[in-house]
């Protein structure tokens, strides 16, 4: 059976989006996954579309999402690092990933959370392989 992973920030706009996307592409067949902010937000970030689109990652049809729009129970909550406390959503495990928000900055910042990203979510997939969580 596959875990319901959600990753969550405050505009679902960036970083939890790559997370989303990353985790489609490497990890689907294991995997049911969500991303959702907790406040609206009219975009994704444009650089983060075209980063990950330089990984052949096409984002184009992602928006932004709230909590409301996932299920309300998730086996696997991953918080980016909202320097926010986030309303409880039941899970049987959580961690938080504690990113920098590159939202502001350059394309090279964009990149780096890209990969940085993408790092955890293959060790995020490599432990649910292990039944580690």
């Amino acid at each position: 059976m596959k875990k319901k992973v959600a990753f969550l920030c405050v505009h679902n706009s960036c970083r939890s989006q790559m997370a989303e996307a990353w985790a489609k592409k490497l990890g689907n067949d294991i995997m049911e996954i969500y991303s959702a902010g907790t406040e609206e937000y009219h975009e994704v970030k444009p650089k983060a579309v075209s980063v990950m689109e330089e990984v052949g990652i096409d984002m184009k049809g992602h928006y932004p999402k709230l909590l409301k729009d996932i299920p309300q129970k998730i086996d696997i909550l991953i918080t980016m690092g909202c320097n926010v406390v986030c309303p409880y959503v039941p899970n049987s495990h959580n961690e938080d990933w504690g990113l920098e928000d590159p939202s502001g900055g350059s394309i090279k910042d964009f990149r780096e959370t890209r990969e940085i990203i993408r790092r955890k979510v293959e060790d995020l997939i490599n432990r649910i392989n292990k039944n580690e969580i």
